[in-house]
């Protein structure tokens, strides 16, 4: 949903009816993640993709009828659907997707959403997508870490929901939850998805030269929030590093240990460290590789590898902690360009992420995604 926030303000705020189709579960090979929205407009222009195009055709054709009688829909589309040829869902999978319409009345809470996600401020909206009592399908709530705002139909059903979504939230997890008619913990009746909307990971590159340019590029077209971070001045700007969204003239060590003190680092942060020079790395390393971090790299020859990990031990990094260092750094691609090594990074922050192999696919056999 967050690729097509913007655009769903937009017109909600010129006061337009916007049909939108949201994945809420996926089962097996699925071509796109609990999340994925589509917007169909009133002037049937179409932003977004729920499925990579295997089955916008109908979504877009369920949205306009949505619309048009203001009553929301789940709607599963499978190989084994009796529609499936038609949809042309052929990936394997199957998808979930929520259909409904979105304008100031039905959702006046959303200008509130966007801001909060502008501002960095994790929030989520829980919909309900299932219910026995037809009426409550389309009952949403706003859940930020203090506060809430909206109903799903009762004080017991939305005490329930707030603490999971609230823990979904605090984790970036988007998906449906299932609970009893009125809320109950156990049986059947209700589902409701929740959408996180969860500040952007941060990704860390140490190191202002030519790679650590390529990997700010990257980064940021993954979605990170990228900050460059060196010690020397000249070489740290925003000019050689404009697709960074910040860049930091500091020690890297001392730079790093700060923003873990300050809780700015987290299980998502990812770190590249690409300055290979020892009196910069080996103590950033010794932050790094203690903290709860989601990926710590550093590039170098494998002598250079080989150089650090001594060096690291004497510093008194423990065999566990270095186990949790990707040095030299990617995966084997035969890079030789910046850009090509930025791939090479990326392709094993991913692996690491989702638990790919970083193998060839046409060499695997089964299902494509975990």
């Amino acid at each position: 949903m967050r690729d097509v926030l913007d655009e769903l303000h937009r017109r909600w705020a010129a006061g337009e009816t916007v049909g939108v189709g949201t994945v809420v579960a996926t089962f097996s090979s699925a071509p796109r993640a609990p999340g994925a929205a589509m917007l169909v407009g009133e002037d049937g222009t179409v932003t977004g993709s729920v499925s990579g195009g295997c089955v916008e055709g109908a979504v877009y054709e369920l949205a306009r009828e949505v619309v048009a009688d203001r009553a929301p829909q789940l709607q599963r589309y499978g190989v084994t659907d009796d529609d499936a040829f038609a949809v042309g869902l052929t990936c394997g999978g199957i998808i979930d997707v929520y259909v409904e319409h979105v304008d100031r009345e039905s959702m006046p809470e959303l200008g509130e959403v966007v801001e909060s996600v502008r501002g960095g401020l994790p929030v989520a909206v829980v919909t309900v997508v299932e219910h026995e009592r037809a009426g409550l399908v389309g009952e949403r709530l706003i859940v930020w870490p203090e506060r809430v705002a909206g109903s799903l139909g009762s004080s017991r059903m939305d005490d329930a929901v707030v603490d999971d979504a609230r823990g979904m939230l605090a984790t970036g997890r988007t998906g449906v939850l299932h609970y009893g008619p009125d809320g109950q913990r156990r049986g059947e009746g209700m589902t409701v998805f929740v959408n996180s909307f969860e500040p952007a990971p941060r990704m860390l590159v140490f190191g202002a030269i030519d790679f650590a340019a390529a990997m700010a590029r990257m980064g940021a077209y993954l979605g990170y929030q990228v900050t460059v971070c060196d010690a020397r001045p000249v070489f740290a700007t925003s000019t050689r590093f404009p697709e960074a969204h910040e860049v930091v003239v500091d020690w890297p060590h001392r730079y790093l240990k700060a923003e873990a003190d300050a809780g700015r680092v987290d299980p998502r942060t990812v770190i590249a460290v690409l300055t290979h020079d020892p009196k910069f790395d080996v103590p950033l390393l010794e932050v790094a590789l203690r903290l709860d971090v989601g990926y710590v790299g550093a590039m170098g020859s494998r002598k250079t590898h080989d150089d650090r990990f001594s060096r690291l031990r004497e510093a008194g990094i423990a065999d566990a902690e270095l186990e949790r260092l990707s040095s030299p750094i990617g995966l084997d691609l035969g890079a030789r360009t910046p850009e090509e090594t930025a791939v090479s990074i990326a392709a094993e922050i991913i692996a690491l992420r989702w638990g790919g192999g970083g193998q060839r696919l046409a060499a695997l056999s089964g299902r494509i995604h975990a």
